[in-house]
Parts: structure tokens; C-alpha cells; sequence
């Protein structure tokens, strides 16, 4: 493949912003990495602004981008918010679940996000039968990442109970295998490709009974994959675990063999210090997500101590009430300030690590997130001279980006050496608006 070389004006190079900077880049890696570059070199790509590695979306249900809105009218809980979700999932079929998923994941693309954890867990057809390609809205969501231009780890879900000892729900039976040697059975049809990933995924403890978790957690080592859960999210889910298990969940799955550094716990917001010590202990990840955190209304996590105990932390975006992986950096800073009411637990370049090289890590992209010869060419620009981003030096850009920047200020972003998004403007999907709004629409019946 022939050489390309991109200029950055201004490139976050892991510690400090340096000016000046040609990567070159062969095969979709990076190749190279010049310092001391004034000016562009001959026939580069040159890219105004701060580059930094691509961002990782560590946990995205792409279906609810279609909630944005809807469940902003009245009030509501989690749960009647839940109802709504319901709804939005009855009407997918692996074909309208594609263009919204392509749709999504191109909006992901222009804020700067390069790769996404999709949780996955609506796998069958609504009344629960099997589409006759077994994984058809899985291959769905993986096509739609390539069309988009960004890399997926699909989190393949296992969702087999309504809560403890209780089966499925009607608006759950298309989520369901019915069993956990089912549900294996059934992703190990899927396969890797050069731009995704297939990893597993606990829906929660509530949705697996606890002699079934082990076979998720087993198929998952077995594959060296990548294995996220949903955790401690709601304080009812807590109490109903306590009742039916005489634990908290973080327990429940240290029991079973589900933590360990593959894992990721999605949320983790309601932990006792003994859950904190658990995760820490087994340097099981934490995936933060704070916009959806506080629109539902769930809590402020503990991150900071979670990454005190030894607890690896990543972003997402989740239910996509916005996608903006800098928002969620900054919120999970400014969380933390409102609850201990003191400043600076994460340097920007902690948060920054969060949002790329540890969310990229969780994902099982362990190659990806930096920039430096040798990793993946996955990167992304946030312009400097916005009316959010102007004035501060230019050595300050790790700060300008996380503590100021939305991703409305993300001008390139650039997978396996490819620019997806030139100048704001997605080069794969050309009207990324309409693409929503059609898909969006379809939905509504």
C-alpha cells in the first residue's frame, strides 16, 4: 500500500502537545512519527488543529439513538424510560437496523470516535424465532461500522431472564437464547474482521441466572475476548441481587469468574468499598458514562476510587442522548468535583488516556490509541480557532480539548490511515442528518 504522510499542526503525543509533527503511515499503521516538522512536507495531508489518537466509543446501544427527545417529554424514571426503549426495539429488523446503526456510527465518526463497543442484545426476531442467518442483526451492526468507516468490537449480549428467576418478558424474548450454552452456540458463528472485533457481554446479573455466567465468562477467555457487564446501574437492582443471592452483583460475579482484566463493568455506580476493592483487585475495567448516567438520573460513580483501587477507566456514550466522548470526559471530572466538591482528581491527560488508549484497551484493540510508530492510523483533529477552542496557547490544546471542545469542533478523523471526516464533512455518508432522520423515522411506525 503506497506511503501517506499527515502533518499535524499541532499532535497530543501522550504527555504534551507537540508542534510540528509528520506521521507517516503504510497499511493502515502508523509508520513514523516526525517531531520538528515546521512546515508540511511535500504532498502530506495536512491536518489544522490538535490530533489526537482516535477516541473509543467503550459502550454504545446504537437503537436508542432513536430515544433522543422522546424520552425528554414529562417526567419518568429509568424504568418507564426502559418502556420507551422497549418500544423502539420491537419495530428493528436487521435491514432498518443497519441504516440506523450506519446512520449512527457516522455520527459517532464526525465527533472524533473511531471505534465502538456496541453492547449487543437484540438478536432475534420480535416473538423470539431465529432470523434464518442466526447472527443477522449482529452482521447488521457490523456492516453498518463498515460503511461508516470506524472499527467495532460487537459485545455480543447475553439476555436470558426479566430479573432473578424470572423468564423473559414479551418485549424481551427477541433478546433471548433461552440458555448461555445457546447463546455461545450461537456467537461462535461469528468472526473477526479486519475492522471488528467479536467480544462477549453480560446484560446484568438480573438477566443471567448466576449458574449460567460462568459459560459467558469461559467463552470469553477461551477467545481472550474482551467480556463487559452491565453493573450495579440501578440501586433496585442491588436489593433484588441481595434478595435472591445474599451478595451485592460486583460478588455475585467474582463468585462466578467473571471479573478479571478482559472485563469491563458498564456503570458501576451504586458499589459498597468491598465491590470498589473486588474490581480493583481484579483490575476489572470501568466504562463510565456520564451523559446517560445523569439524564437517567442513576448516580454519580465512584471512578475516582475505582481507579485508586486499580481499576482501569473508559467512556461511552451509551444510550446517545448526545455522542461526544470529550463531553463525557469533562462530565466525569465535573462529576467527581460536584460530589467531593474539591478540583482536579483527572489531569486532562488522564481523561484524554480514558477516552482513547484505555477505551481502545477494553475493547480489545490493545494496538490502537496512541500515536506512535507501529499503531493502528487511527486519529482524530479538533480545530484550535472555534469559538469554544480560541485563545488559549497551543500547548494548553490537551486541556482546550477536553475542559472546552465538543465534538462540533472535531474537523478530521482518520481510521487505518483513511480520512472518514475532511473538514467536518463525513466523506463515506454524505448527509449524515438525513441518514438519522430517514432511519429514525422508519422506526416510528
Amino acid at each position: 500500500m503506497q506511503l501517506t504522510t499527515y502533518w499535524l499542526e499541532h499532535a497530543w503525543l501522550g504527555t504534551h502537545v507537540e508542534p510540528g509533527v509528520a506521521l507517516d503511515v503504510r497499511d493502515g499503521r502508523i509508520t513514523a512519527v516526525r517531531t520538528g516538522a515546521e512546515t508540511s512536507p511535500p504532498g502530506a495531508e495536512v491536518l489544522r488543529g490538535l490530533t489526537v489518537p482516535g477516541l473509543a466509543n467503550a459502550h454504545s446501544h446504537a437503537f436508542h439513538r432513536a430515544l433522543r427527545g422522546l424520552v425528554q417529554v414529562g417526567s419518568g424514571t429509568f424504568w418507564t424510560w426502559r418502556d420507551f426503549m422497549y418500544k423502539v426495539a420491537a419495530r428493528l429488523t436487521p435491514e432498518s437496523y443497519h441504516a440506523l446503526a450506519r446512520a449512527v456510527y457516522a455520527e459517532m465518526a464526525l465527533a472524533g470516535i473511531t471505534a465502538v463497543g456496541e453492547f449487543h442484545y437484540v438478536h432475534h426476531a420480535p416473538d423470539g424465532t431465529p432470523y434464518a442467518d442466526p447472527n443477522a442483526m449482529g452482521e447488521a451492526l457490523i456492516a453498518a461500522a463498515a460503511d461508516a468507516g470506524i472499527r467495532i468490537t460487537l459485545l455480543d449480549t447475553a439476555y436470558l431472564s426479566a430479573g432473578f428467576g424470572e423468564p423473559p418478558t414479551a418485549h424481551q424474548r427477541r433478546f433471548s437464547d433461552g440458555t448461555a450454552d445457546a447463546w455461545a452456540q450461537r456467537v461462535s458463528l461469528l468472526k473477526d474482521q479486519e475492522w471488528a472485533r467479536i467480544g462477549a457481554a453480560i446484560h446484568s446479573v438480573r438477566a443471567v441466572p448466576a449458574a449460567q455466567l460462568s459459560t459467558v465468562a469461559e467463552w470469553a477467555a477461551s477467545r481472550e475476548a474482551p467480556l463487559h457487564v452491565h453493573l450495579s446501574e440501578q440501586t433496585a437492582e442491588n436489593d433484588a441481587c441481595l434478595a435472591a443471592h445474599g451478595c451485592t452483583p460486583a460478588r455475585l460475579l467474582a463468585d462466578n469468574g467473571v471479573l478479571g482484566p478482559r472485563t469491563t463493568g458498564v456503570h458501576n455506580t451504586h458499589l459498597t468499598d468491598d465491590d470498589i476493592a473486588l474490581l480493583g483487585g481484579s483490575t476489572t475495567g470501568t466504562c463510565m458514562c456520564p451523559t446517560t448516567e445523569r439524564d437517567l438520573a442513576d448516580g454519580i460513580g465512584p471512578a475516582h476510587a475505582l481507579q485508586r483501587a486499580g481499576s482501569p477507566l473508559s467512556l461511552g456514550s451509551d444510550s446517545h442522548a448526545v455522542i461526544d466522548l470529550l463531553e463525557e470526559a469533562r462530565a466525569m471530572e465535573l462529576n467527581e468535583r460536584l460530589r467531593s466538591r474539591t478540583r482536579g482528581h483527572w489531569t486532562a491527560a488522564a481523561l484524554l488516556r480514558a477516552a482513547t488508549e484505555d477505551g481502545h484497551a477494553s475493547l480489545g484493540w490493545p494496538d490502537a490509541g496512541r500515536l506512535e510508530a507501529g499503531a493502528l492510523a487511527d486519529f482524530t483533529t479538533v480545530a484550535l480557532d472555534t469559538v469554544r477552542t480560541a485563545g488559549p496557547l497551543p500547548r494548553l490544546g490537551a486541556e482546550t480539548a477536553v475542559f472546552a471542545a465538543t465534538s462540533a469542533d472535531i474537523r478530521h478523523t482518520v481510521v487505518a490511515g483513511r480520512h472518514v471526516v475532511r473538514d467536518g464533512a463525513h466523506t463515506l455518508v454524505p448527509d449524515v442528518p438525513s441518514a438519522l432522520t430517514e432511519a429514525i423515522t422508519a422506526l416510528r411506525g
